[in-house]
């Protein structure tokens, strides 16, 4: 089946064209469950006996989250315990669209063959494709095609062909309406916390759970501290009146009262705007693109020179210091009146376990100090102690010193060498997991020789004295050195250099690899190669009598 877009779209000249777009419908398109017969399906990744330990769901079941769920509480998705899930097209597009590090993490789960996460092309399915109505919004429409899919799918598993009786699908989503619509559309449904909580044998889960609007529980207190953010709409208008700035926010190190934001300019110029006081920084974390207001000239100030800790105690809204500032130093200096993107992602540090009995309720020090602390809610405090842990922040109320956020995992003892490691890699943003199935699947077969085509299109240089440069016991040997004597009595240097590019096509996923990780990391003791182990230490290094390409 086939349908038609058409819309118009105005180009840079000012003029108006029509689009037309094609959208196929089939019936063929697989559910993906090893329960269904009806299904002519080459493989399958849902299993039959689908059962996890629920005080909610004690049959064996499907789960189906929605975007928000998939977005926001992605620690939970990827715990082993949590298997058989559809992911519908309509999420994986739209997490695409908001969260490129999300994505990235949700298809790393979906190419996990023990997880048995299934991608059903829902807006291809001529059953569970659905039109924007007018007036709908896109978000709304969503979920109405969310909601769509999860009917089908319980219709689909429980007919006579599929023979799949008993065998149900559960729809997890936070939001509210949503919740209420797809109980009066006769689903099954459960709030994401709600259901994670049923999972009575797994209670560690409930601490990976990120809080959303509706779970502040006393966290913060009734007093305002920060001054609202403007929305997103006020705050553009204002960058392009010329009323607010837009820039990289920047901690400082050493004063947890400081930071800068870079203000780039025209060209290569860039402008450093000063803030000072926990109002005028305004919940902002480091690296977050921000909107400042610069104040009055007269309230410029310098940038200080005290060094100061976040000891959680004590008035700190500004910071003094007892020689006087000179005029000449002042920079321009302003407040955060916006947040235009966060730049979250999982801290690494250590757990300050409250001195409260039987609290629940611990501050968490990131490694990196330029992060302000953070509040998390966790039961196994007594575990987690003199440990380094990953904590992800969930959101920044107002009426909150520090942010909250949740438990993501435990990296080991503080102190001992690979766990330091671990922690130095990832506050560093440096890849270092293992290769993936995808990655190695470009990798020559072995063993490998050289052939007579490569023969034909390279220069034989077996005849030469090549000599390595590298120390003894190097297993990496990507550069050599020739020297000979030419007929006309001049000296010939040649410099050899490993052919990668002879064993990695442009556009593969070893080459997006390589590109991403961008190098080889040496650390005392450990290697993480940029290629996998076959081509960096094997067939791309040279080796004493044995034949390789290189370029020379």
């Amino acid at each position: 089946m086939l349908k038609s877009k058409t819309f118009v779209k105005k180009t840079r000249s000012g003029g108006v064209i029509k689009v037309v777009r094609e959208h196929y419908l089939r019936d063929d398109i697989w559910c993906g469950s090893e329960a269904c017969s009806e299904c002519k399906q080459d493989s399958t990744v849902l299993q039959t006996d689908a059962s996890i330990e629920s005080s909610l769901c004690s049959y064996p079941h499907y789960l189906l989250p929605d975007s928000n769920v998939v977005l926001h509480q992605i620690d939970v998705l990827e715990h082993p315990v949590i298997q058989n899930v559809i992911i519908l097209q309509t999420v994986v597009q739209e997490v695409r669209h908001r969260s490129a590090p999300v994505y990235k993490r949700l298809k790393d789960i979906l190419h996990e063959k023990e997880k048995h996460f299934y991608t059903f092309t829902n807006e291809h399915r001529r059953e569970t494709f659905v039109e924007r109505e007018p007036g709908e919004s896109a978000n709304d429409r969503n979920d109405r095609a969310i909601r769509v899919a999860a009917k089908w799918y319980s219709q689909h598993l429980n007919t006579a062909e599929t023979q799949a009786e008993g065998l149900k699908v559960v729809l997890l989503t936070n939001d509210q309406g949503n919740k209420q619509k797809a109980e009066e559309g006769g689903l099954l449904v459960f709030k994401c916390e709600e259901y994670i909580k049923s999972l009575i044998a797994n209670p560690e889960l409930v601490d990976l759970l990120a809080l959303s609007n509706d779970d502040k529980n006393e966290i913060t207190s009734s007093k305002v501290l920060y001054p609202e953010h403007l929305p997103l709409s006020r705050v553009q208008a204002g960058i392009k009146s010329g009323s607010y700035l837009q820039g990289t926010f920047r901690a400082s190190r050493d004063n947890y009262l400081e930071a800068t934001v870079f203000v780039q300019g025209e060209g290569d110029t860039s402008t450093e705007v000063i803030l000072q006081g926990l109002q005028h920084l305004n919940r902002a974390v480091h690296q977050d693109v921000v909107a400042v207001q610069l104040l009055p000239r007269e309230q410029w100030v310098a940038p200080s020179s005290v060094v100061m800790q976040d000891e959680g105690a004590g008035k700190d809204d500004g910071v003094e210091e007892d020689e006087e500032e000179k005029v000449s130093s002042r920079k321009p200096t302003g407040k955060v009146v916006g947040i235009i993107k966060r730049n979250w992602r999982p801290f690494c540090g250590m757990l300050n376990v409250s001195q409260i009995k039987e609290s629940t309720r611990h501050l968490f020090t990131p490694a990196d100090r330029r992060i302000p602390r953070i509040r998390v809610e966790t039961r196994q405090s007594s575990t987690l102690a003199g440990q380094r842990i990953m904590v992800a922040i969930d959101g920044w109320p107002k009426d909150s010193r520090y942010p909250n956020g949740h438990f993501v995992r435990s990296l080991g003892g503080a102190g001992e060498k690979d766990t330091e490691e671990e922690v130095l890699l990832l506050e560093h943003d440096v890849p270092h997991q293992a290769f993936s199935q995808a990655v190695l699947s470009f990798l020559p077969q072995m063993p490998w020789v050289i052939t007579p085509e490569d023969m034909k299109q390279r220069e034989d240089l077996r005849s030469l004295t090549v000599c390595s440069v590298d120390p003894p016991g190097c297993t990496d040997i990507d550069d050599a050195l020739h020297c000979r004597e030419l007929e006309n009595g001049n000296l010939e240097v040649g410099v050899h250099i490993a052919d990668v590019s002879h064993f990695i096509r442009p556009g593969n996923a070893l080459d997006k690899e390589a590109a991403n990780r961008g190098t080889t990391v040496y650390l005392c003791g450990k290697r993480i190669d940029m290629v996998p182990e076959l081509l960096s230490s094997n067939l791309c290094s040279l080796r004493s009598n044995v034949e390789r390409t290189k370029k020379l």
